[in-house]
């Protein structure tokens, strides 16, 4: 610039000055804060608002600490660079230009870390920087690119300290006073760069070269660390914490702005991990100060940090006085503004459930008006610090970082109940679960990846096969999706209807790896059902085995193509399985999809399966399930059930029972269990012989197969049996008791419906250990929601929310939840409200969040597991008499064999019944629906209420008092 157009620099400067200029015309006006004083008063009133508030005094202070150091090192620098580096004149100030692009950086990322708060716990950190960085330059005296990179790193470290610094001065700064508090604070600024600048010429002075000067501003920065360390360690714990957790987990924060900035609140999180108070100390701007039991508070490696946070020790085994002075001491706290975060569980949960709530918290919030604030940490359970799979620390991460959410809830009042806090965490953890979607695999995908993990790994047997391994029924799926290519070519659903089996399994994950919808037809409602369902559907191919035909005496529709898969499987050749144990081994997942004939590649609320249940008039609804729905509910399972490569689950549900899907397709080949199939659940020596040959660990029936099995299986059959998973229908104690003394293991029940995929709650294996018991089953409960599902109770009427402990309405909500019926956009709307699907079933939930249902709204019938509608029954049965008088109404009571059993109330004349029921079987109704002859009963006239509708509750009452159920 010197040489040929000496201009050159004068007018960039000039341009920089006008786009500066033109820059701060666009700053918005605002009305100044004080109209009045002059000079003189402006400085006094900055003076007066710096001795009243120590943290703005120190905050001042420390920002003259920074540029006195900066002064320093500014005017060694300039000489270091001639001297050391050998620079010319016009590249001297390189150095310093590294330096300002660092602030930049380090600003830039100051203030993203800080989430627009005021994260102090950064000022220490950059000054640890700072003092770091300027004692490497000195001892080290690198050349220009050592020293570039050394400025710039200053630079940086420069950033963490200006940007909370100036903040902390404008945020404490009074509102009317600010601009002249700010003034004030840059006189003591410059006059600290003059002294800086100074001293800089002393020390040369006196004979310290560059390097030796860069030392010196290195000892000065380390007094400075020293002194904000010493003001503010908490704040500098915090903040390494942060970036600790920041490191290995990717935080996300929903519900901050329930926190208020200023006054006292009580946290109320669920407890997950040993490392849940980092998430909360990561994600909100306040102090917490924990309710920790004293054995952590007291271990030599924790007790100095402890101490610093300001923890609150409390042992529930010492004395009442001892714990009731750690809750006057929260409540001390709460009352001088500050935040609490008490774990109302009072241990982590080693269940992957949530525990009941314990009251002590109730008693710190009594008689104080202050906001309580429900917190749920969500996918903390796997992670390398809980105790997923019994294990601690001793486990390797599923991924770095590690997701994470945590979901601060709207305050609730004072006033609130254990329970109720309990509740609302419950529905934090739904709402989280939601937010999983984005980074949630498909079903398929996470197949592919479970296979290649591990492709020795025992996957399938039946009675045919005894063992086929993971990459054999990956690959085998491959092929058979590839043969089936030309057979379901542009058709987007599928129809397969095979009993459980390794083919079946096979047949479903060919046509969800190749992008289809599955639909398993249920074949025991014979031909008119399954044209009701193929129809509903628009299905044009059905896949089927000609052997289960004529064993099954099966008859299919017309106008659907079938595909027998005996003649599929003899097209597949030789080097037609070499070429999908290739791909299923090695070829990118999006290039495996293509080469089985992928005609889409689904989303995750894309439809994964169409499960068809019974409807109220009789017609099946399809029930639309997306990819998410069956992944949130197979996660919320293995959440509770710690199931992994040694289980093996004994496959007896027929497909297109929504939990023989779930249970024994996607969650087994996902997470490692092994199955064993068996075709029909009707035949317990077959089964009895498989479990004992293969050791099932894992046994999923319903009551009455498990009554069946009872009775004709021996003990050493279920030897290996771990888990006994029971539902469908209601567990008589009587049988769970005999079925507990015969194998020596009580089957847990469970409750779900095919619209929620199906489990909603369940119960679980307790755990017991030294010190400890946490309860996550119940007799007479259908257990706990699962991870991700909320539970509501509420008037059938109104809607709205009764107390805990009162029979209602049950409402589910989850990810779980439907996507809706298939074209039935009506009845999907019957049943949804505001985001709550209604089951129909009346139930109880306790104070620990355990259900029971205590009758069902619905008019159906549960037999066997089964779903009949009364109205079909309803509807056969006039058709029979050819009446147009309504002349039978049907209900259910309990049955201790098969669950419930039909019970029909008529008016004609006794006579007749024996020709109806002729009439009915022989009119195709499948034999579930027709009732028993001993289940009529001759009344006078049927039941009914004042507006002429059916009185439900009397026709049901009227069936207890005239049939009895007598135990088995």
């Amino acid at each position: 610039m010197s040489g040929s157009s000496p201009w050159l620099g004068g007018a960039v400067l000039l341009l920089f000055s006008i786009a500066g200029c033109a820059a701060s015309l666009m700053v918005p006006v605002v009305p100044r804060a004080c109209d009045e004083g002059g000079l003189v008063s402006t400085l006094q009133g900055a003076w007066q608002a710096v001795q009243a508030d120590r943290t703005l005094r120190l905050g001042i202070s420390g920002n003259v600490g920074y540029w006195t150091i900066a002064g320093l090192v500014g005017q060694d620098v300039l000489v270091y660079a001639k001297a050391v580096l050998g620079l010319s004149d016009s590249l001297s100030g390189l150095p310093l230009a590294t330096f300002g692009i660092g602030i930049g950086f380090g600003s830039v990322l100051a203030g993203k870390l800080s989430h627009a708060k005021v994260e102090a716990g950064q000022i220490p950190l950059g000054a640890v920087g700072l003092m770091l960085g300027l004692l490497l330059l000195g001892t080290l005296s690198p050349g220009l690119t050592g020293t570039l990179l050394g400025m710039g790193w200053l630079g940086f470290a420069s950033g963490f300290i200006l940007v909370p610094i100036n903040a902390l001065i404008q945020w404490r700064a009074p509102r009317d006073r600010r601009g002249a508090v700010i003034a004030f604070g840059n006189i003591f600024v410059f006059g600290g760069v003059v002294v800086g600048s100074l001293g800089a010429w002393t020390l040369s002075s006196v004979g310290l070269n560059a390097a030796g000067i860069l030392n010196a501003a290195g000892i000065a920065a380390m007094a400075l660390t020293a002194w904000v360390i010493w003001l503010m360690p908490e704040s500098f714990i915090r903040m390494a914490l942060f970036l600790v957790t920041h490191t290995f987990y990717r935080l996300r924060v929903t519900g901050l702005e329930h926190v208020p900035e200023r006054g006292g609140a009580l946290l109320l999180p669920n407890h997950v991990s040993f490392v849940d108070g980092l998430f909360l100390i990561a994600s909100i701007d306040r102090p917490v100060r924990f309710l920790a039991d004293r054995r952590y508070y007291e271990m030599p490696f924790l007790h100095w940090a402890a101490r610093i946070m300001g923890v609150i020790p409390i042992s529930t085994g010492r004395s009442p006085r001892e714990i009731l002075h750690a809750l006057r001491e929260a409540g001390r706290r709460l009352d001088e503004g500050e935040v609490v975060c008490v774990f109302p569980e009072g241990q982590i949960t080693r269940t992957g459930g949530l525990l009941s709530f314990r009251q002590g918290f109730e008693r710190i919030i009594k008689g104080r008006e202050i906001p309580v604030i429900p917190v749920h940490l969500d996918r903390v359970w796997g992670s390398v610090f809980s105790f997923i799979g019994g294990k601690f620390l001793t486990k390797w991460p599923d991924r770095i970082p590690y997701p994470v959410t945590v979901s601060y809830g709207a305050p609730m009042p004072s006033t609130v109940t254990a329970s109720e806090v309990r509740q609302r965490v419950q529905e934090l953890g739904e709402e989280a679960w939601r937010s999983r979607k984005s980074d949630r695999r498909l079903l398929q995908h996470s197949f592919i990846r479970a296979v290649r993990r591990h492709p020795l790994r025992f996957a399938f047997a039946d009675a045919t096969r005894s063992r086929v391994s993971s990459l054999e029924s990956l690959a085998g799926a491959v092929a058979l999706a590839r043969a089936l290519r030309p057979h379901w070519m542009n058709q987007y659903t599928v129809g397969i209807m095979l009993p459980p089996s390794v083919g079946c399994a096979l047949v479903n994950l060919a046509a969800t790896l190749s992008g289809r919808t599955v639909v398993n037809l249920n074949y025991t409602v014979g031909r008119s059902g399954i044209e009701s369902m193929a129809g509903q559907a628009g299905l044009e191919t059905i896949v089927t085995s000609r052997v289960f035909l004529e064993k099954a005496n099966l008859e299919m529709p017309e106008g659907i193509k079938i595909v027998w898969i005996e003649e599929v499987r003899k097209t597949i050749g030789p080097s037609e399985r070499v070429k999908a144990f290739v791909m299923a081994l090695v070829a990118p997942i999006g290039m495996l999809e293509r080469g089985v004939g992928a005609i889409r590649r689904p989303q995750p609320d894309d439809l994964a399966t169409i499960i068809f249940s019974s409807g109220s008039t009789g017609e099946p609804k399809g029930v639309m399930l997306s990819h998410f729905n069956v992944d949130a509910n197979i996660e919320g399972v293995v959440q509770v059930f710690h199931v992994g490569s040694g289980d093996r689950v004994m496959g007896i549900l027929p497909f297109f029972h929504s939990f023989g899907y779930l249970a024994t397709l996607w969650l087994a080949v996902n997470h490692g269990v092994g199955v064993v199939y068996h075709p029909t659940p009707l035949d317990p020596g077959g089964i009895g012989e498989l479990m004992e040959k293969h050791r099932v660990t894992i046994l999923i029936a319903t009551p009455t197969f498990l009554q069946l099995y009872w009775r004709r299986c021996i003990p050493e059959q279920f030897g290996s049996v771990r888990i006994v998973l029971t539902g469908a229908e209601k567990l008589p104690e009587r049988l769970a008791a005999a079925f507990e003394d015969k194998f020596g293991i009580r089957p847990f029940e469970g409750y779900g419906i095919t619209e929620c995929a199906p489990v909603i709650s369940v119960n679980c294996p307790d755990f017991r250990a030294a010190g400890f018991h946490q309860p996550a089953s119940r007799r007479g409960t259908v257990g706990q929601p699962l991870p991700g599902v909320s539970l509501r109770i509420v008037d059938p009427d109104s809607f709205e929310p009764l107390p805990v402990g009162t029979a209602g309405m049950l409402l589910v909500k989850g990810p779980n939840v439907m996507q809706g019926y298939l074209n039935r956009p009506d009845l999907t709307a019957a049943v949804m409200h505001d985001g709550w699907y209604v089951t129909g079933d009346v139930a109880v939930l306790d104070e620990d969040g355990f259900l029971a249902i205590t009758d069902r709204l619905s008019r159906f019938a549960k037999i066997g597991g089964e779903m009949v509608p009364h109205g079909k029954v309803e509807e056969a049965l006039q058709q029979a008499v050819e009446s147009d008088e309504k002349v039978f109404a049907v209900t259910s009571i309990p049955d201790e064999k098969k669950g419930e059993q039909l019970a029909v109330l008529y008016t004609l004349d006794e006579s007749v019944i024996p020709g109806v029921l002729e009439k009915i079987s022989a009119s195709g109704l499948p034999n579930l629906f027709i009732p028993r002859k001993d289940a009529f009963i001759k009344v006078d006239q049927l039941p009914v209420l004042g507006t002429g509708k059916l009185d439900l509750r009397a026709l049901k009452q009227v069936a207890l008092e005239r049939l009895s159920s007598p135990l088995p």
